[in-house]
């Protein structure tokens, strides 16, 4: 099927939003939504559940979120009556900063492995234990150099599918959706693993093709 990855990505590229989950949701039997609750993601989460109310959506949670996303995300998992599925790393916060100190700077040798405790683990272990055949993320262009070269779908190094139903959309684009459908949205993000927006912590450019 990824072989024909290129054919999807023309066939989908005039698509909207609504029109490209439809497709991914008609060759898929298990699809997994991924989500971390940063700004706009109200609007992929919006979408897919009202065409697949009980999806599977998967949250990673790395323990060190802002208060205001905390409260954001339990105020979108009960509105919207979510199927949450939520993976946290093996160890607590208060456990790790005892050998590692609080968050390592980009520079610090321990920063990779902080990477992999908070975000690398908790979803390699969701993805082996769920095992989707479809990945749904919100993966847009503009977001970061790497993303600047992807496309709609795209392959994992292990032949999983991926879509990023919104790719070519602006934040004014996804501002107006909000706005049309009543979402709220939260700004106070901060990926302890990124640091700066522009940076990947390895989830997503891992081995995608």
């Amino acid at each position: 099927m990824n072989k024909n990855i290129s054919n999807y990505n023309k066939e989908l590229r005039e698509k909207d939003p609504s029109e490209i989950i439809k497709w991914a949701l008609r060759i898929s039997k298990k699809p997994l939504l991924t989500t971390n609750f940063r700004p706009y993601e109200a609007a992929i989460i919006h979408l897919c559940t009202k065409l697949k109310p009980k999806i599977n959506i998967l949250w990673c949670d790395t323990g060190y979120n802002t208060k205001a996303i905390y409260s954001y995300a339990e105020k979108i998992i009960n509105s919207m009556n979510l199927n949450i599925k939520l993976y946290v790393p093996l160890q607590t916060s208060a456990h790790r900063e005892v050998y590692m100190g609080k968050v390592p700077e980009i520079d610090d040798p321990k920063h990779k492995e902080f990477t992999e405790q908070v975000k690398l683990e908790p979803f390699n272990r969701a993805m082996e234990e769920i095992r989707p055949d479809l990945w749904i993320t919100n993966l847009r262009k503009g977001q970061t150099k790497f993303r600047n070269n992807i496309d709609i779908v795209t392959s994992t190094k292990e032949g999983l599918l991926k879509v990023s139903p919104f790719y070519y959309w602006s934040d004014s684009d996804l501002e107006k959706y909000m706005k049309d459908h009543e979402l709220e949205n939260e700004f106070d993000y901060f990926d302890p693993t990124k640091v700066d927006e522009k940076r990947e912590c390895g989830l997503h450019n891992g081995g995608n093709k």
